[in-house]
C-alpha cells in the first residue's frame, strides 16, 4: 500500500534463486573437499552424488543420519560453516514466502479494508510542492488526515503523506484502477496537483467519470491550458506559478499588501477569507452593517457581485457572501459554508 520494491518480482526471485544455488555449490565444494571426514553408513563410501545428497538434506533439515560428519574438521566445518548456511537459506526462503505470498494477502486485506472505510474523504493526486501544501492546510483548517489519500508516484513523498497520518498510495494518479483503489466514487473533492498539464486534464477526465458529483480542483502550469482543464471537469483552477508571480510583483511596490494577502490565504493567519450563506438575519441589510466580517463580493444566483456594485449593497435571500473576517470567527462561519 505504501511501499515499492526498488527490483522488479521476476529480477528480485531470479537473484534469490541464484543465491541459493551459489550457497549449495560452496558447501558441496567445502564437503567434496573435506569427504574424507563424512562416514556413510550405508556403504562405507562417499561418492560425489553423496556428497550432493548430504548437503541438501543438511541445509535444507538437519540429516538423517545416514551420512555424519566424524572428523574434527568435518564436525567444525558443519558447525561453523553449514550451520550458518542453512540459517541464512531458511531466512531467504522465510522472507521470499512473506514477500510474494504473505505481504500479498495482507496488502490485499488492507485494500479492502481501504475501499470500506473510505467515504466523503478528499484525494491528493500529486504530493510534491502544492500537494503537500495543500495536504498540511486541510489538516490545519481540522479535517482529519485519516480524511486524506494521497496518490504519488514517488515512494518518498507517499511515505511524506503516511507520516502525516494521511493514507498513501503509490502509483500513478490517472490510472482508474488506483483512483477506484483510492475510493474516488465515494470522496467529496480532489486536489489535482501533478506539475503537468497533459497529465492533469487525464486525471481530471478519469476523476469524473467515475464521480460526476465530486468538486475537483486542478492546478495548471501554463495560463492557455486552463480552459482545456475546465473543460475536462474542474471546478477551480489555481496557477500556482502566477499567483507566487503576482505576489512577487506586489512585494516591490506594496509593503504590506503582501504579508496580508499571505495572511488570509493560511488558516493560521489573524485573517481569513469566508464563504457563508447569508442568514435570515443578514436579508436586507446592507454588507457594510453586517457584523464580524467584511463582504467583498456576493454570489447571487451563479453571479459574482463586487462591493463596489449597486446590486451588491443590499443582501438578498439566497446569496452568498464572500468576506473577509477575524480567523476567531472562522469556526462561526464554517456551518454556513459553501462552495462555488
Amino acid at each position: 500500500l505504501f511501499t515499492k520494491t526498488p527490483l522488479a518480482p521476476e529480477i528480485s526471485l531470479l537473484l534469490r534463486a541464484l543465491t541459493i544455488v551459489g550457497l549449495f555449490a560452496a558447501v558441496i565444494a567445502v564437503l567434496w573437499w573435506d569427504r574424507g571426514g563424512l562416514q556413510d553408513n550405508i556403504d562405507g563410501h562417499v561418492s560425489f552424488s553423496d556428497v550432493v545428497y548430504f548437503t541438501m538434506v543438511t541445509v535444507t533439515t538437519v540429516g538423517y543420519g545416514d551420512i555424519v560428519p566424524v572428523s574434527d574438521r568435518a564436525r567444525l566445518i558443519d558447525a561453523m560453516f553449514v550451520t550458518p548456511v542453512r540459517i541464512f537459506v531458511w531466512f531467504l526462503f522465510i522472507g521470499t514466502a512473506y514477500r510474494f505470498l504473505i505481504q500479498k494477502v495482507i496488502e490485499d486485506l488492507r485494500m479492502m479494508r481501504l475501499q470500506k472505510d473510505l467515504k466523503n474523504h478528499v484525494l491528493v493526486l500529486g504530493y510534491g510542492g502544492s500537494g503537500s501544501t495543500a495536504t498540511r492546510e486541510l489538516i490545519a483548517q481540522g479535517m482529519a488526515s485519516a480524511e486524506i489519500v494521497a496518490i504519488d508516484n514517488a515512494e518518498a513523498r507517499v511515505r511524506a503523506a503516511a507520516a502525516l497520518g494521511c493514507i498513501g498510495l503509490h502509483g500513478e494518479a490517472t490510472r482508474e484502477e488506483l483512483l477506484r483503489v483510492a475510493g474516488a466514487d465515494r470522496a467529496r473533492a480532489a486536489v489535482v496537483a501533478l506539475g503537468r498539464d497533459d497529465t492533469t486534464v487525464l486525471a481530471t477526465l478519469t476523476l469524473r467519470s467515475i464521480n460526476p458529483n465530486m468538486r475537483i480542483i486542478a492546478t495548471v502550469q501554463e495560463a492557455e491550458n486552463s480552459k482545456l482543464i475546465r473543460q475536462s471537469g474542474a471546478n477551480a483552477i489555481v496557477a500556482p506559478f502566477e499567483v507566487g508571480g503576482y505576489l512577487l510583483a506586489d512585494a516591490i511596490t506594496n509593503t504590506t499588501a503582501v504579508e496580508l494577502l499571505t495572511d488570509m490565504l493560511s488558516c493560521e493567519g489573524e485573517l481569513a477569507v469566508v464563504e457563508v450563506s447569508a442568514g435570515a438575519e443578514d436579508i436586507g441589510r446592507s454588507v457594510r452593517e453586517l457584523p464580524d466580517k467584511l463582504v467583498m463580493a456576493i454570489r447571487r444566483e451563479g453571479k459574482i457581485l463586487r462591493f463596489w456594485e449597486d446590486a451588491a449593497q443590499r443582501v438578498e435571500s439566497g446569496d452568498v457572501l464572500i468576506a473577509v473576517t477575524h480567523n476567531g470567527h472562522r469556526s462561526r462561519h464554517k456551518g454556513g459554508l459553501t462552495r462555488s
